[in-house]
């Protein structure tokens, strides 16, 4: 009888396992002001997303410093550029921006940070993106946001 409820439960505990996976990511930066991908696939049934941000380099955040940042693509570039006179002590980011979506904090080299936020309410066929906010970085630090099925 034992036998059976933890079959039950060791099932159980790996669906919610899963679903709770498939409801995440994990995006690396390094020193070359590099992500490890241009794109983030959230899947159609998860009502918040997680992203934890690895930052594989060693430098400090004040030199090389990387965040993760969700935005509609059309407000990607006007949020970073706003965020450069926001500072560091900011996240390089507007405080309160209702544009942004999803954001980490500015993390240096071995450091990890993660964010959780809501994506129930988002336009599945809108357009989003991905990008470090920090000065100059989303030249080359950005990607794409869909939703999967």
């Amino acid at each position: 009888m034992m036998k059976k409820y933890i079959i039950g439960f060791t099932a159980l505990f790996a669906s919610t396992f899963a679903f709770a996976n498939e409801c995440a990511t994990t995006v690396e930066s390094n020193d070359a002001m590099q992500f490890n991908t241009s794109k983030v696939t959230i899947p159609a049934s998860c009502d918040e997303f997680t992203v934890t941000l690895k930052h594989t380099g060693a430098l400090p955040k004040q030199s090389m410093g990387h965040n993760w940042v969700m935005t509609k693509k059309a407000d990607a570039q006007a949020v970073a550029s706003d965020g450069v006179s926001a500072g560091l002590d900011n996240n390089y980011l507007k405080p309160n921006d209702e544009r942004v979506i999803g954001a980490t904090e500015v993390i240096g080299g071995g450091q990890e940070t993660s964010t959780t936020f809501s994506v129930a309410e988002l336009d599945k066929e809108g357009e989003y993106m991905f990008f470090c906010s920090f000065p100059g970085h989303i030249s080359l630090m950005k990607g794409t946001v869909t939703f999967g099925s």
